[in-house]
């Protein structure tokens, strides 16, 4: 659900337009593929158990009824090189989070719990990253000013018990949209940041 909402969470932001301007105006009216060149968003699991598998039934549900889009989902298990490309890891728990760093410790500054992260976020001061444009570069190295501003106000610090998300696996729906809308609680945000 992460991954999905993430992303639709950008595609949400470059399809606003500034007020007064005229349709056309957002980033999305006029680069359809933009959100796909500014982010790549994946997931991965800690275990192998459902690799290959498409996505959970009601957390398809989830995000299909949040406008956002399930197609071409596979579980897959986590690898080092996944983490190797990332600029960001996101894990649902605290324990998730030491399993990415003893897998790559050199990802410590880039990996954090989902809750922490939102938590977090709020301390980074986005009058100071680079200016965003239209462009994958700027979005890329304004990612990477914030990632380091969150990283530098975790100060150490290890995540906080409320910052883990509750499996919602083999739970009803109504956990699954728990779980969900505390996922747009910080992707939200991180994309408003991300894409102002």
């Amino acid at each position: 659900m992460a991954e999905r909402l993430l992303a639709l969470a950008v595609r949400g932001r470059l399809a606003r337009r500034p007020a007064g301007a005229p349709a056309g105006a957002g980033l999305a009216d006029r680069d359809a593929g933009l959100a796909d060149q500014l982010l790549h968003s994946h997931s991965a699991g800690t275990g192998g158990w459902h690799a290959g598998e498409e996505m959970n039934p009601p957390a398809a549900r989830q995000v299909r009824s949040r406008g956002g889009d399930v197609d071409d989902f596979g579980a897959r298990k986590l690898r080092s090189e996944h983490i190797d490309a990332a600029d960001l890891v996101l894990t649902a728990t605290a324990d998730q989070q030491e399993y990415v760093l003893a897998l790559r410790p050199d990802a410590a500054g880039r990996t954090f719990v989902l809750g922490e992260f939102g938590r977090l976020l709020a301390a980074a001061d986005a009058a100071a990253l680079p200016p965003v444009t239209d462009t994958p570069e700027a979005v890329f190295a304004r990612g990477v000013a914030l990632v380091e501003a969150v990283h530098a106000a975790r100060r150490g610090a290890s995540p906080l018990p409320g910052d883990d998300l509750d499996d919602p696996w083999g739970r009803g729906d109504q956990c699954f949209s728990r779980v969900a809308d505390e996922i747009e609680e910080t992707v939200q945000p991180f994309a408003a940041v991300l894409l102002p």
